[in-house]
């Protein structure tokens, strides 16, 4: 399997998860061939892509059009095939059954999201969601103990890298968070 690093991807000024929180996120969701997966704030698309190309069918949802078009420019790129949803989870959702959630951004909806996913997330179905905001994080492990799932792993990831000159320069912190659908 081919990871795409970062400055492959046809980017804009829409967040994207970073080589490597994705490698991590897609191995925290253990992305499998014929997986079912939902991506709620795609974003530039990267998940989605990464998912697509381990054998997962995949919707992705963003409400930002410049989102949508970098989502589907970057379909186009790597010749994936990603059911594309420029809307708002969970009311622009479809009524499909997934095993695997990703949330990269909730639009402050994280209550409603988790309200569909207990009729739309298949038992034992893993959802895995991206924060950089305490708040968030609070919030969704809340929510992971409300709707009782099992097996909640939270990681702490920061990383760097080095730029042209030799300087290590930080990114954010990400807390990346799992849990298993009873």
């Amino acid at each position: 399997m081919k990871w795409i690093k970062d400055e492959e991807f046809i980017r804009g000024n829409i967040p994207m998860t970073k080589f490597n929180i994705r490698v991590l996120t897609i191995g925290y969701l253990a992305i499998e061939e014929g997986d079912r997966l939902l991506d709620i704030g795609a974003g530039t698309g990267s998940i989605s892509i990464e998912a697509a190309l381990h054998g997962a069918e995949v919707w992705a949802i963003e409400m930002k059009r410049d989102g949508i078009e970098l989502i589907n420019k970057n379909k186009s790129k790597f010749e994936v095939n990603i059911n594309v949803i420029e809307g708002q989870a969970p009311v622009d959702l479809p009524n499909v059954k997934f095993n695997k959630c990703f949330i990269g951004g909730s639009g402050g909806n994280l209550e409603e999201i988790f309200y569909y996913l207990d009729e739309n997330l298949e038992s034992k179905g893993v959802i895995c969601g991206n924060f950089i905001t305490l708040k968030n994080l609070h919030q969704f492990i809340d929510l992971l103990n409300k709707y009782k799932y099992d097996d909640i792993e939270t990681q702490l990831i920061q990383t760097s890298y080095m730029d042209k000159i030799g300087l290590m320069k930080g990114n954010n912190p990400i807390f990346i968070i799992k849990g298993v659908k009873r």
